[in-house]
C-alpha cells in the first residue's frame, strides 16, 4: 500500500471515530475505539507500543509509550484536550527520534471539530 493511501486510509478511520462518538471522551475510550476501527480494517498497528530512549549508547529505564504505530511506520497520538499545544508536538516529536520513524499524526479529540496534525521527523536519516 503507498504511502498516500495509508494516511487515507488513517484519516477516514479518525474521522468515523469522531463522528460516531463526538468529542468529550477520555483519550483512553478514543484509542479502544480506534483499535477496534483498525483491527475491522486489518490495518497492520500496534496499541501502546513501549519506546525505548537511549542515551550514550546504553538503554534508559524510562520508556515512552506510543498510542499506536500503524504500518510499522507513523507514531500516532491521541488527545482529547481543548487546544493543542507546542509540548504535544514537542512530544510526538520525541517519539519518532525514539523510534527513528519519520513520520507522525497529532490527533486531537477534544475539539467539535477532529484535529490533526502530520508531524515530520526531522532527524531522520
Amino acid at each position: 500500500m503507498s504511502p498516500k493511501k495509508k494516511f487515507s486510509l488513517l484519516y477516514i478511520v479518525l474521522h468515523r471515530v469522531n463522528r460516531e462518538l463526538g468529542h468529550g471522551f477520555l483519550e483512553d475510550v478514543y484509542q479502544e475505539a480506534l483499535e477496534i476501527e483498525f483491527s475491522e480494517r486489518e490495518m497492520d498497528f500496534e496499541r501502546e507500543v513501549p519506546l525505548p530512549i537511549n542515551y550514550k549508547k546504553k538503554t534508559l529505564k524510562k520508556k515512552y509509550i506510543a498510542d499506536f504505530i500503524c504500518f510499522d511506520e507513523v507514531v500516532v497520538e491521541l488527545k482529547a484536550l481543548s487546544e493543542l499545544c507546542n509540548e504535544h508536538e514537542a512530544q510526538i516529536l520525541n517519539y519518532l527520534k525514539a523510534t527513528d520513524k519519520k513520520l507522525g499524526l497529532l490527533i486531537n479529540f477534544g475539539k467539535s471539530k477532529l484535529q490533526y496534525k502530520r508531524i515530520i521527523n526531522e532527524y531522520y536519516f
